[in-house]
């Protein structure tokens, strides 16, 4: 795979945003620590500087050597990287005296630089900073401006260095993507080679060198992301692949036995193991949501070492771990960002467990896991299914876990999954499920009264998972869902649907 792009990571939420916008190009690109540079640039083609939480104003604020790259090559500072670039070359940067977040139209273009190619006068673009750059630094020219933000974009004169204090990366700067082609390809010549069919090339290959002769064993879990994951890997090692699907008593309704066929015909070796007995024995009295993660890891982890003893001289143990599931578990690379929450299957492997861990998806996002599943003629039914939270519905019912509130919410969730394919509304949909809240609320049922439990629906439309919207979906389906719903499954007697967006609520209420 080649390296073409590398993104430093100051700290931002957006930074693995800029990420997908170049892979969308057919770019390969990789994020790396502000702090943590690589020893050998040569095999870059261009630099992104991400944006930051921090002020280049601050003692503290990140202060990379760009000494190997400045001047030397195509240079795009986003935000925080164009106020470094500001303020660290003879310009001034300051608190900004008005608020410059959210949309913005550009008011002045500088049309002769390649840098704004097809960029007209109005484009809407999207700002997210408390400082602003006063001044321009020593030796560069004015690029655009908007409204509110006089230096919004600039040049260094001589070098291919440029500074935008707006987000390219986001979906609101509705030419950000023009943008990132124009410096990537236009100015620094970066050829569009990553593909599907590439990344599949490059990882097996990569499998089979790190892997050699050695047996790995992989977690399926009938998703997206580890069926992708298994079908990479058989075709690296083959006969050496051991799959594993576990029942940890947390799936949905007859999904063991469903995911169990789902695999026969895919030439996978597949083994089912139900330790279902063993997660809820394990999760009685837990109620806090990042005890319950950490403890269904912890069995999990448990469970495939007990299995891995049955296979003789396995070394690896394979994991479906998507880009998503590391950024919000800690930085994508090490470096600054913000921990959201923990996921179960990032993180390493505990002492006793004498496995080495392979993750051939950790750098993809959700999307392009589905394209490379298509590549290799993966069902179109399986590549479509919706995501499903490693911990089970143990996320979706808050509070403690009992076997009673487990069989409520997957009679539950069996009804609306099942209406939303019957109406045709599944694939309009990026993720969906039922949560089982922690209330009773007051009923009346054939004349009598109730004092039942009340669950919420959700369903979003996403892309990637980082953000996501609530899905309008149609009353009347809602309207029958609900009815059926507390017609059908004991114990519930009231219904909301959650009308969220990511940010600021999660997918996933726990």
């Amino acid at each position: 795979m080649q390296n073409n792009v590398l993104i430093l990571d100051f700290g931002s939420q957006y930074t693995q945003l800029i990420a997908r916008r170049v892979r969308e190009l057919n770019i390969f690109c990789e994020i790396k620590p502000y702090n943590k540079l690589p020893d050998d640039l040569s095999e870059y083609k261009a630099v992104i500087l991400s944006g930051s939480p921090h002020s280049v104003r601050a003692e503290d604020a990140p202060h990379p050597d760009l000494s190997g790259i400045k001047g030397k090559k195509p240079l795009l500072g986003v935000c925080y990287g164009a106020q470094y670039l500001a303020h660290f070359n003879g310009g001034n940067v300051e608190k900004s005296n008005t608020r410059e977040y959210g949309r913005a139209k550009l008011a002045k273009i500088y049309e002769e630089d390649p840098f704004l190619k097809d960029i007209g006068i109005g484009s809407q673009v999207w700002m997210s900073h408390a400082d602003t750059i006063k001044s321009l630094p020593d030796n560069s020219i004015l690029l655009c401006s908007t409204h509110d933000v006089e230096n919004a974009a600039f040049k260094f004169n001589g070098e291919d260095t440029y500074g935008i204090q707006f987000h390219p990366e986001v979906y609101h700067s509705t030419d950000g993507k023009q943008i990132l082609e124009n410096f990537l390809v236009n100015i620094a010549k970066v050829e569009q080679t990553w593909t599907p069919a590439a990344f599949v090339e490059t990882t097996v290959a990569g499998l089979k060198a790190k892997i050699g002769n050695e047996k790995v064993i992989l977690g399926l879990s009938g998703g997206v992301d580890s069926s992708v994951a298994a079908v990479l890997l058989n075709k690296a090692i083959g006969k050496n692949l051991h799959c594993i699907f576990v029942n940890n008593g947390l799936l949905r309704k007859n999904e063991f036995e469903d995911v169990l066929h789902q695999y026969k015909d895919m030439g996978l070796n597949v083994k089912g193991v139900d330790a279902s007995a063993r997660f809820l024995d394990a999760l009685e009295g837990e109620s806090d949501p990042e005890s319950k993660r950490k403890t269904i890891g912890r069995v999990f982890i448990e469970v495939f070492d007990d299995e891995s003893h049955l296979v003789d001289n396995a070394k690896w143990l394979a994991q479906g771990t998507i880009y998503p599931d590391v950024i919000e578990s800690v930085s994508a690379t090490g470096g600054p960002s913000a921990t959201i929450k923990s996921h179960h299957n990032v993180g390493g492997l505990p002492d006793f467990m004498k496995l080495k861990v392979v993750e051939p998806l950790k750098m993809l996002f959700k999307d392009e896991v589905r394209r490379v599943g298509k590549s290799m003629g993966l069902e179109p039914n399986l590549l479509g299914r919706h995501p499903f939270p490693g911990p089970g519905l143990a996320i979706r019912i808050l509070g403690d876990i009992t076997r009673e509130k487990v069989a409520i919410l997957q009679e539950v969730d069996h009804i609306f999954i099942k209406g939303l394919k019957d109406w045709g509304l599944y694939d309009q949909v990026w993720q969906a499920g039922a949560m089982l809240l922690p209330v009773n609320s007051v009923g009346v049922m054939g004349d009598e009264r109730t004092y039942e439990k009340c669950v919420a629906l959700r369903a979003v439309e996403s892309t990637d998972g980082m953000t996501a919207d609530w899905v309008n979906l149609p009353y009347e389906f809602l309207q029958k869902t609900s009815n059926d719903i507390i017609n059908k499954v004991p114990g519930v007697n009231r219904v909301v649907y959650d009308i969220s967006s990511k940010p600021p609520a999660t997918i996933e209420w726990e």
